[in-house]
């Protein structure tokens, strides 16, 4: 008889509050409800709802880890678990809500003054204002540091001049944080800016021939003389130091998201395989499949009890810097090499739309790639093992 902890063989749940259980039922039904029905169609059209915004911010899941202004001030783990039900249904999903907590409202509450938090904050966290990340060009992908995007100091503030690309929700943002160089002949100075739509000189376009995360708006931002008063410099930025901070929290959240598409893929192919009946026996019932099966929930939970783990620590204030660089690189291998043999197990009926699975494995070939590729982790490790940096 099948033992009922098959599905949680480490108790995970049991270690989680009732509130954090309480937001993971309630993201899942949302889910189910909201986000389920629509994905497919969705998906066939690069349609995203933009409306879907201020759904999540009446769930709380935007900026949920902050205190103040509208924050559900809800723990790290509980952001893990929000982002690993949405993933379920697709990563353009997780995406959305990862760049405006993780990448928006983040450094505006860690970087900004009291007056950018209060002008901006409460927007974004009720989902009323849609934010993106500016900091990605299309000679600066791994190498953040080669950004050519400048800024000029003048009398009352900035002018910034450069083009930013594959910047999700570019082209449906209200607030962009922007991230600029000020060349020097003995360093580059980093700073963050707060922009808005309506700045002169700042436009937009889409990026429309994308077969992966489709759902996503995705784009360029042009940045022509934009005009940037001084009063929406983040002037808490501390160099590259403050990038990273922004990008290990979208990494953190990334990590949950992505067994949470392997998980819905390996239910998927279970489904499947003890129905489909092959030479008058459940496809099931092969070893070969049962392997597979097996690998998977075995990967999942290690994948799962790892992120519980690193989710505690971040909570209790340990630097987890390393943990995300591990977290990062194998869940999201792990992922996909999860929903490769779950597409095979379906034969050609993984293919279809109607079985999900194809979409969720191209979608990882994107999230495997952004906020640090596998390699870029590998080496992040390496040189904190040994402290030599190999680039």
């Amino acid at each position: 008889m099948r033992q009922n902890n098959w599905f949680d063989p480490f108790y995970i749940q049991s270690h989680l509050t009732e509130e954090e259980s309480n937001i993971q039922k309630n993201v899942r039904e949302f889910c189910n409800k909201e986000l389920k029905s629509i994905v497919i169609d969705s998906n066939k059209k690069n349609l995203f709802d933009i409306n879907l915004y201020q759904k999540f911010g009446s769930l709380g899941i935007l900026g949920q880890t902050l205190n103040s202004h509208g924050g559900s001030g809800t723990s790290n783990l509980a952001y893990g678990l929000v982002a690993y039900e949405i993933e379920k249904v697709d990563s353009s999903y997780r995406s959305s809500i990862s760049v405006q907590s993780s990448l928006v409202i983040h450094p505006i509450n860690e970087f900004g003054t009291e007056e950018q938090k209060n002008n901006f904050l409460p927007d974004l966290i009720k989902g009323k204002k849609i934010g993106c990340f500016g900091l990605t060009e299309s000679q600066a992908g791994s190498d953040p540091s080669s950004i050519k995007t400048v800024y000029k100091k003048t009398k009352d503030g900035y002018i910034l001049n450069g083009t930013k690309n594959w910047i999700t929700n570019a082209p449906i943002a209200d607030v962009f944080i922007i991230w600029a160089i000020e060349e020097k002949k003995d360093h580059k100075s980093i700073k963050g800016f707060i922009l808005e739509k309506n700045f002169e000189g700042l436009k937009t376009s889409v990026i429309e021939n994308k077969t992966s995360l489709k759902i996503s708006p995705t784009g360029q931002i042009i940045l022509n003389n934009v005009f940037v008063p001084e009063n929406l410099c983040l002037k808490n930025t501390d160099g590259w130091k403050s990038v990273f901070s922004c990008l290990n929290k979208a990494r953190f959240g990334i990590s949950w998201g992505v067994l949470g598409a392997a998980s819905e893929c390996w239910i998927i192919a279970k489904n499947y395989v003890e129905n489909r009946i092959m030479f008058k026996k459940p496809l099931a019932s092969n070893q070969l499949i049962q392997k597979k099966l097996s690998e998977m929930q075995i990967e999942i939970n290690l994948g799962l009890a790892s992120c519980l783990l690193s989710a505690k620590a971040l909570d209790q204030g340990k630097d987890i810097i390393n943990a995300i660089s591990i977290l990062k690189k194998n869940n999201c291998k792990k992922s996909l090499d999860i929903i490769r043999d779950a597409r095979d197990m379906l034969g050609a009926n993984g293919l279809l739309d109607e079985y999900h699975i194809m979409r969720h494995l191209v979608n990882l070939e994107t999230v495997k790639t952004y906020e640090g590729s596998e390699d870029i982790h590998s080496l992040i490790l390496g040189k904190n093992q040994t402290g030599i940096s190999s680039f």
